[in-house]
């Protein structure tokens, strides 16, 4: 199921051995199947077991698959690199994102996955975020913009120059892309007023 290298296990032993006895090492996914998937790696006592985690036998100490995730985590892999200022461990999973929707998919499931994968990566260094709200049927796609993106006065430039463009771009059936957002009571947008620039260049 998941494949733990000799050097990562070496790695967390040593991790183990500064934290105490019966520790041991859980490893879940956060959003699975989503384009915002993430692994999480922490130490675990068993009273901090549900009991349907899956064990991974692991030399001196135990490893765990939280129960929820070890469907996402078929396939993975945990490296350690060594380097000069101390070392990488690298984890690699290649299902914890899902499946990319292909052609075949919905227009609305499209939209999100672009949404997700690509824009909101973007504009969250501006504490900013954009949700779907619809897609009408004439293909027209309504947003709403919220966290710094909310009352932001850049938001136009930021809605035509980065989320349109990049919309029309993956999903070319889409006819318009609108913000239905009112931005009249944003509380703490990134910019203010006219000054800044697009959270998305």
């Amino acid at each position: 199921m998941i494949d733990i290298s000799d050097r990562a296990q070496q790695h967390f032993r040593r991790l183990l051995a500064q934290q105490g006895d019966e520790l041991g090492i859980l490893l879940r996914v956060t959003a699975p199947g989503t384009p915002a998937a993430n692994c999480e790696l922490e130490f675990c006592e068993p009273r901090d077991l549900s009991g349907n985690e899956w064990l991974v036998e692991c030399e001196g100490f135990n490893f765990y698959l939280e129960g929820g995730s070890a469907r996402w985590l078929d396939g993975a892999s945990i490296d350690y690199e060594a380097n000069p200022t101390g070392g990488q461990l690298n984890i690699r999973a290649p299902r914890i994102k899902g499946e990319i929707p292909g052609a075949d998919a919905g227009l609305i499931e499209r939209v999100r996955y672009v949404l997700e994968a690509e824009i909101n990566p973007r504009i969250a260094s501006h504490g900013g975020r954009v949700s779907l709200l619809e897609v009408t049927s004439d293909g027209a796609v309504l947003l709403q913009f919220g966290g710094g993106c909310h009352g932001c006065s850049m938001v136009d430039v930021t809605l035509k120059n980065g989320v349109e463009k990049t919309l029309r771009e993956r999903v070319p059936e889409i006819t318009a892309v609108r913000d239905a957002t009112d931005h009249s009571g944003g509380r703490n947008p990134y910019y203010k007023e006219k000054a800044g620039s697009s959270a998305i260049g």
